[in-house]
């Protein structure tokens, strides 16, 4: 039988809440939720019949806690990782890893000084076919990939009704396409391929009402000797993206919203296809949280570690330098 976490949940928003939801379904935690808004607390506590309370950093110095899931705005995520690692507790932080890079090594070091697990939610490490690409490309039988395009959206007030009240309104908070949407998509991207070593990205206000951050970004990027295009927007009508991959040897690509990834060899005209099916939104999350809580018992998984999402954020972070000057950036 697998031993039981004591979890903190710290941020029980609409992520938040997805991750305590899941962790719960994995059957391997007993949770303690944190927010600092008492109705949502009450909510959750009724809803979820868990433990609350309202302040996290006390919450932190229990000995019986031994991991904190950190669902707080991005900007908060480092400084209370470090708090959570400096109390001797496993963390997994929500995505994107933080606003900036500042004190990313304070991280690293803490997590190595004290023997400790530090993952990041990049919840698309769990979708199937995503999975079954990164096998495929692994493999080599289709060479060097040579050319990406990744793209998709989707219809953010459908999803996140509440989006005008959130982090997502500003940049400063981890708001806008760029540190929201397309960050997963670049993760994934970088998971597949390798680091960017150069950006240039454009993005705008084109719909989303009641914000001024860019709903909307196209971004070119070169990962090593591999070209990559990306185009992602908040307000399309279908909820999926594609990521299809350009080889030597022929072309790999994966549709979420269709769960399969297919194949194409060179001088043939017809792709296979695969199926790789997942239940819903939260059957990722579920395996996500039994892969954090396997890296805590010591099995090694495909969940995104703390140099990875760090690698991501310095692309991210170049995006919107880049979107904001118009220029190219170096990560």
């Amino acid at each position: 039988m697998k031993a039981i976490q004591n979890l903190l949940i710290i941020g029980c928003g609409s992520i938040g809440e997805r991750h305590l939801r899941c962790f719960q379904k994995a059957g391997r935690a007993k949770i303690l939720a944190c927010d600092n808004n008492q109705e949502c607390l009450k909510r959750i506590q009724s809803q979820y019949q868990v433990d609350i309370c309202e302040n996290w950093d006390e919450a932190l110095k229990s000995p019986e806690i031994s991991a904190a899931v950190i669902c707080t705005p991005a900007h908060l995520h480092v400084p209370m990782a470090i708090r959570a690692l400096e109390e001797g507790k496993h963390v997994l932080i929500e995505k994107p890893l933080s606003t900036s890079l500042n004190r990313v090594e304070e991280l690293i070091k803490l997590r190595d000084g004290g023997n400790l697990i530090a993952a990041v939610a990049y919840v698309l490490h769990f979708v199937p076919a995503i999975q079954a690409l990164k096998n495929f490309l692994d493999k080599g039988e289709f060479g060097k990939p040579l050319h990406i395009v990744a793209a998709g959206g989707q219809h953010f007030p459908s999803f996140r009704p509440a989006y005008k009240n959130t982090y997502f309104t500003s940049h400063e908070t981890g708001g806008g396409v760029i540190q929201d949407g397309l960050t997963h998509i670049i993760n994934a991207v970088e998971w597949l391929t390798g680091p960017s070593h150069s950006i240039f990205c454009d993005g705008n206000h084109q719909a989303l009402e009641g914000i001024s951050v860019e709903d909307t970004a196209n971004m070119i990027a070169r990962n090593g000797d591999t070209l990559v295009s990306y185009s992602y927007n908040l307000f399309q009508a279908p909820n999926e993206f594609m990521i299809t991959v350009h080889a030597e040897k022929g072309s790999v690509k994966t549709e979420f919203s269709r769960q399969r990834w297919s194949i194409l060899p060179l001088k043939e005209e017809k792709w296979t296809h695969f199926q790789a099916e997942f239940e819903d939104r939260d059957s990722l999350f579920i395996t996500q949280a039994n892969a954090f809580l396997d890296l805590i018992e010591g099995k090694k998984n495909e969940m995104a570690s703390l140099e990875e999402a760090i690698q991501t954020q310095k692309t991210v972070l170049s995006a919107l330098e880049s979107f904001k000057t118009g220029t190219k950036q170096l990560p």
